[in-house]
């Protein structure tokens, strides 16, 4: 049984620069006459995956193909225009570390905040709540609230939560680089006991030589469109080939 498909998976997305179109700037191309329809950019095209329980996936493409696009469908980040997700079990999402924090509360309650998102119980976080703090070490800063913390002292939070619930599956956009060398090195070896147990990985890394190594199956992904999935060295050799 699959834990993870995909089935004929499209996404429009509209373009950066109408993000940045403001109401005001609208209304008034309104008013002259001079409003056109967002300009929509097709993020994915008709992508179909199937992930059994267990498997080490990469994904690899040049940047823009919609990589981190099709992970964060996968987890419901972004939902599809088009086409069919199904996911069976915890996801741990190591996209944007700490995009779900609240900065006005503690980091003791964004953790169990964090892990209600992930789908776990109030009670089980807490119980995980030292064990988290500890891995970030971030102990005495348990009743600050978020906005207190740097950019670095967020990520590490996101990343031990994220690990420390032992997720079915864990989704991991490029290699992590949070913290210092020692805390690099805690990182790698946390994702090294999920290699090497049962846990279902996606990864995204533009390092194809880890990629060849550590995954038994990589997609090539080339502007929305899968190009190639298959086994990961010929599926490597195909996207050198063309690049």
């Amino acid at each position: 049984m699959e834990v993870i498909r995909l089935e004929q998976v499209s996404l429009w997305r509209r373009t950066q620069e109408e993000f940045s179109y403001d109401l005001k700037k609208t209304v008034l191309s309104i008013l002259q006459g001079k409003y056109r329809q967002p300009a929509k950019n097709l993020v994915l095209n008709k992508i179909d995956l199937v992930v059994a329980p267990g498997e080490k996936i990469g994904i690899i493409g040049a940047n823009g193909a919609g990589k981190s696009t099709l992970l964060k469908v996968i987890c419901g980040i972004l939902q599809p225009t088009s086409g069919k997700v199904r996911v069976r079990g915890h996801i741990a999402p190591l996209i944007e570390l700490g995009a779900g924090f609240d900065p006005e509360i503690s980091v003791e309650d964004n953790i169990l905040l964090y892990g209600v998102l992930l789908g776990f119980s109030r009670a089980e976080m807490r119980k995980r709540t030292l064990s988290i703090l500890e891995f970030a070490e971030l102990q005495s800063c348990a009743f600050m609230p978020v906005k207190a913390l740097s950019s670095g002292m967020v990520a590490r939070l996101g990343f031990a939560i994220a690990t420390d619930v032992q997720p079915d599956i864990l989704i991991l956009d490029e290699v992590l680089s949070v913290g210092d060398e020692s805390f690099k090195n805690k990182c790698q070896q946390r994702i090294n006991k999920f290699w090497s147990a049962n846990a279902t990985i996606l990864v995204v890394s533009h390092d194809l030589e880890f990629i060849e190594k550590s995954c038994s199956k990589v997609m090539w992904l080339d502007k929305g469109q899968l190009k190639f999935i298959g086994e990961s060295r010929e599926a490597v050799g195909c996207y050198l080939n063309i690049v």
